[in-house]
């Protein structure tokens, strides 16, 4: 039973062993593995020979050597370090430290590939020897950023605006040159600050609306006003962007300021110039106005005081015209007194006496009754003749009987024979259609411009046309005899009644009275009426 028992111990020893071998076996797998994945090179130097002893697969792709190649050299061959010595200075410093960093070293590749690369070497201690392990990352991409953002800060700070970088809380992320001297803080001041805080902004639109333009347009231009440290307000143009990130989520928001404050105060002042000019401009155009006003006014007045005396001297015109229109009838009532007292009077004295004879010749002797009877018929005849010729000059009936064609062509017979001066008549038949105050007109002119021709003219031959004209009816009586100077007639003073007559007539119906005189030419009556009904040609 003892036998049995003690037994087992040399079986637990060996698989403790066993274990431990397996373990270290599986350590060093994952160990390799790590070791041949990496994206960082690895070197493994022998600190006595300073040779290398491992590299793994990203090393030799980084410097573009195989590992037989690489294995034996030193780090210097491999353009690790500058030289020897400067190998040998940092395996004398591994050998006090246990810890060597390089931030930044040159390294060319075998191709001569030129790498900017960060190295971390440690000495450490493996199964009772010492190895080196040289960690190296190649840092040129992140060198180039770097260099780029360097180069672009220098480039910001160069710009006279200020250029604020602040995250999405609000904290100030970058502060240029220009946001130094703008504001008075230093960059060292206002990093990690509120910019909302630190400046006291003010927007000149509501917060919610920038914010939901800028997230809707990633952009935002607008006025707002700042505070500088001195505590002075100033008045700035802002440009903002926001920046995103590969997922489309908002992470920073870089700002462009302008500072306006002068150009806001010159446009305000400029803007104040322009309404006192504009209101300078009205206030000239007002007394221009009120001075035309006034020289209007005395326009006006001598305006009113021309048309005071044009109608004063009318109404003396009007005066004198009445006095000769009352001399004209009172020469007229005359003319036609003397006819019956010349005419009339002394045709029925002799009737009178006449049949006193017949009266006292018929009792005792009736042989010449019946010539003396016949003698005294043909005075009553010549009285009944006279008496109808005075009708006939002051309204001729057969105007109103028969029409205005033949009134003239019965007046121009008489007056032919009276006169003898040869007269032609041409009318066309729509002139009837016109009414009858417009017809007594045409008449009335016809009978004054023969009256005229007969006292003035000496004419031989008046030609009477009466025609249609567009809109009325147009009448012309042209003689041959002597002019006369129209204007000196038809003038205010004149005395001649006759033409003013005429004239007054045909512009009492709306229509155009003229006469045209000259020398060798005789004279001609125009007159044109308008029609207020249509009249056919005939």
């Amino acid at each position: 039973m003892k036998t049995k028992s003690k037994s087992p111990a040399p079986s637990t020893a060996a698989d403790g062993r066993l274990q431990a071998q397996a373990a270290f076996r599986a350590s060093e797998i994952r160990y390799r593995r790590l070791f041949e994945t990496a994206h960082d090179g690895v070197l493994l130097v022998d600190p006595v020979t300073r040779k290398i002893v491992d590299a793994n697969p990203f090393m030799m792709k980084l410097l573009g050597y195989t590992r037989r190649q690489l294995l034996g050299r030193e780090l210097f061959e491999i353009g690790l370090l500058e030289d020897e010595v400067a190998s040998q200075e940092m395996f004398e410093k591994l050998k006090r430290k246990h810890e060597v960093r390089y931030e930044d070293l040159p390294l060319e590749s075998r191709r001569g590939l030129h790498k900017e690369v960060e190295v971390v070497a440690n000495l450490y201690e493996e199964d009772g020897h010492h190895i080196i392990q040289c960690n190296i990352r190649d840092i040129t991409a992140r060198k180039k950023i770097e260099q780029d953002l360097a180069e672009k800060a220098r480039l910001l700070d160069l710009s006279h605006d200020a250029i604020i970088v602040r995250d999405i809380a609000g904290r100030i992320r970058y502060w240029n040159v220009g946001a130094e001297q703008l504001y008075g803080w230093s960059r060292k001041e206002a990093l990690g600050k509120s910019s909302l805080r630190l400046l006291g902004t003010r927007f000149s639109v509501p917060l919610k609306q920038m914010l939901k333009e800028l997230y809707r347009t990633n952009r935002w231009m607008g006025e707002l006003s700042h505070v500088k440290r001195n505590g002075q307000r100033i008045t700035l143009l802002a440009r903002k962007t926001l920046d995103r990130d590969r997922q489309g989520r908002p992470t920073a928001v870089l700002e462009t300021l302008t500072d306006i404050t002068e150009r806001k105060a010159a446009a305000e002042a400029q803007t104040r110039i322009k309404v006192l000019a504009a209101t300078n401009e009205e206030l000239k155009m007002e007394i221009a106005q009120r001075k035309a006003v006034e020289a209007a006014l005395r326009k006006s007045e001598r305006h009113y005081g021309l048309l005071l005396a044009e109608s004063e001297r009318l109404q003396e015109q009007l005066r004198q015209l009445s006095r000769q229109i009352l001399l004209a009838q009172e020469d007229e009532r005359k003319r036609i007194s003397r006819e019956l007292h010349d005419v009339i009077a002394q045709t029925l004295t002799g009737i009178n006496v006449r049949l006193a004879a017949l009266k006292k010749e018929a009792s005792f002797n009736s042989k010449h009754l019946d010539r003396d009877i016949a003698r005294t018929q043909r005075l009553v005849e010549k009285s009944v003749n006279i008496v109808h010729e005075f009708a006939r000059e002051l309204r001729p009936a057969v105007l109103d009987d028969l029409g205005l064609i033949p009134a003239l062509h019965s007046f121009v017979k008489l007056f032919s024979k009276r006169t003898r001066v040869h007269v032609s008549l041409r009318a066309f038949a729509g002139v009837e259609e016109m009414d009858i105050a417009k017809r007594t007109v045409l008449f009335r002119v016809a009978q004054e411009a023969l009256t005229n021709v007969s006292r003035h003219a000496h004419a031989g031959q008046v030609e009477i046309d009466i025609r249609k004209v567009p809109g009325g009816v147009g009448m012309k009586i042209k003689d041959d005899g002597k002019s006369f100077s129209v204007e000196r007639q038809l003038t205010k003073g004149s005395k001649r009644l006759g033409l003013l007559g005429m004239r007054e007539r045909v512009e009492m119906v709306g229509g155009v009275f003229s006469i045209e005189s000259a020398p060798g030419k005789g004279t001609a009556v125009l007159v044109e009426i308008p029609s207020a009904s249509k009249i056919k040609m005939q």
